[in-house]
């Protein structure tokens, strides 16, 4: 077994009992390459993010670190700029040779929700390394809007692998030669590069810039908010903004990309020192994202980008990170857009799914 689990395969980890949960798991968190997490009926306001370190606790942690606890069952405010730590409902028994790694959720990203998963005697965020057993806790930092919670709410998923899967250069060069992947041609480098839009094909609009003081968004409304509340629209004529240090954007790719069903695909960033930004958060790309038979002809990537230390001139075409391939284990029995809820197959430029379109 080598590859990205397929959502059959990870159906089969929760007969086994390698993925447990009480309430029960819900048939329609088993995407086609990852598993959707729930948030629990608590949480906790921490004074900074931690990791817990080899031999540490979360709750060891938490002693620590804790600041007060939070009934999330009437609903709860996570307010911007603060630090919280939620134990998820889902619980991993991972087998010796299975590992995993978790990312915010396409609309959690969106809406510059930082959500990552850590574990007991994590080093790391968003990584479980092979065989670990034991529960899974997602931090949770608002840093553009406060948001209203409860307990089940999806904020990050999981994915599971086997052994190294990703795709050499040359082996994707002879993918996008058998399949393109791109609407254009295909550079890669480390991956396949992005890049973003600055010159639309109709309009001036390229994308939106979150306003500063916002009123609080409920994850249960959809379709709800008008987006004039929460963001600014960002107009060029000339095929480049000027990025405001701290600021948050909502951009999207140059290309329209192709995951073929055999694979999946994680979002990277670029190299730091290509300017002073960060294109982040939501880096899963599930098998059949912009594929025909799912209902696409290649879709954009949604960037979520946020400004560093100095203004920063981001020009049209600019390359803001790269999508590393992976083949999955086994083609899975559903696609992304495909007879599953998928909000953002086909997309262009587009908004967390709470706002008005």
């Amino acid at each position: 077994m080598t590859g990205v689990l397929s959502c059959q395969q990870i159906a089969a980890m929760i007969d086994a009992g390698r993925i447990a949960a009480d309430p029960a798991i819900l048939p329609d968190q088993v995407q086609p390459a990852s598993l959707d997490l729930r948030l629990g009926p608590v949480a906790y306001r921490v004074r900074a993010s931690f990791l817990p370190g080899r031999g540490q606790t979360v709750a060891d942690r938490l002693d620590e670190f804790g600041m007060h606890r939070i009934d999330l069952g009437p609903g709860a405010v996570l307010e911007k700029g603060c630090v919280y730590l939620v134990p998820l409902i889902e619980q991993l028994a991972l087998p010796n040779g299975v590992q995993a790694v978790a990312n915010a959720k396409s609309s959690t990203g969106r809406l510059d929700l930082l959500t990552r998963t850590i574990t007991d005697g994590g080093t790391e965020f968003d990584r479980v390394p092979p065989g670990h057993t034991g529960p899974l806790y997602a931090e949770i930092c608002p840093r553009s809007f406060s948001v209203l919670v409860r307990p089940g709410m999806r904020l990050n998923q999981i994915r599971f692998r086997s052994g190294d899967a990703r795709l050499s250069d040359t082996e994707m060069h002879t993918l996008h030669a058998e399949t393109p992947l791109v609407d254009g041609p295909a550079v890669i480098d480390g991956g396949l590069a992005f890049s973003v839009d600055l010159r639309p094909e109709t309009g001036t609009l390229t994308g939106y810039r979150a306003k500063p003081h916002t009123g609080l968004i409920d994850l249960d409304r959809v379709g709800h908010y008008p987006a004039a509340d929460f963001w600014e629209e960002v107009h060029t004529q000339d095929g480049h903004i000027v990025l405001d240090p701290g600021a948050f954007y909502i951009l999207v790719s140059r290309e329209a990309v192709h995951i073929p069903p055999g694979f999946a695909a994680e979002m990277a960033p670029f190299v730091a020192m290509a300017g002073e930004f960060r294109v982040h958060y939501a880096g899963f790309f599930d098998p059949g994202f912009g594929h025909a038979a799912a209902g696409g002809a290649g879709a954009r990537g949604v960037l979520e980008v946020r400004c560093h230390e100095a203004p920063f001139v981001l020009e049209h075409g600019q390359i803001v990170g790269r999508l590393v391939y992976e083949r999955m284990d086994r083609v899975p029995d559903r696609l992304y857009g495909a007879g599953i809820a998928s909000n953002y197959q086909g997309q262009g430029l587009k908004l967390a799914k709470h706002f008005r379109a």
